[in-house]
């Protein structure tokens, strides 16, 4: 049993998800933005184990998930455009990179293509950053779960952006590792 093995997704699947209203709409009813492309827009739907935010674009027959993609490769892809041998392995492959360190942002403006080698190099030299996001004792998927539970209550409250804004940062600020003493 175990875990359904990686399919490469194609260029036309891509873009059957990419264009089609219904799969955009649910996407973005799950990413809160702000007017602001300066601050993160947070993904609350589900969290993967890498703090990526879990996206099912397509329901597909058979036993692989290659319908369920990570958040912010369908939201680049949805701001610049379908990109070439995405999923492919290897150093020099194509990867969307976060620039704020943020595994479930989905701010275009946060998220730009480099290769897996250069989004190695950046998180090996950002991550001990004591109030980086990368240096949070939750990791980067309890982060991004405590961010999309603060999101999801201040919705569920019906409160205004700002305080949503400052559950967001109550939830950030409790993973770093000096705002426990």
């Amino acid at each position: 049993m175990g875990e359904p093995a990686p399919v490469r997704i194609t260029a036309t699947e891509w873009s059957a998800w990419l264009t089609g209203p219904t799969v955009q709409a649910r996407y973005w009813a799950k990413v809160h933005r702000t007017p602001s492309t300066s601050e993160c827009w947070f993904f609350f739907g589900a969290i993967s184990g890498t703090g990526h935010g879990s996206f099912r674009a397509a329901s597909l027959p058979g036993r692989t998930r290659r319908g369920t993609v990570p958040a912010h490769l369908y939201g680049y892809q949805l701001a610049h455009g379908v990109i070439p041998r995405l999923g492919w392995k290897g150093p020099d492959s194509p990867t969307v990179c976060h620039t704020c360190d943020n595994h479930s942002c989905q701010q275009p403006a946060h998220l730009r293509l480099g290769t897996a080698a250069e989004n190695r190099a950046e998180w090996l030299a950002r991550r001990r950053d004591p109030g980086g996001p990368l240096a949070d004792l939750r990791g980067a998927a309890g982060r991004s779960r405590a961010i999309s539970a603060a999101i999801r209550a201040g919705r569920a409250a019906g409160e205004p952006a700002a305080a949503i804004k400052r559950r967001v940062e109550a939830a950030a600020a409790a993973g770093r590792p000096l705002s426990l003493w």
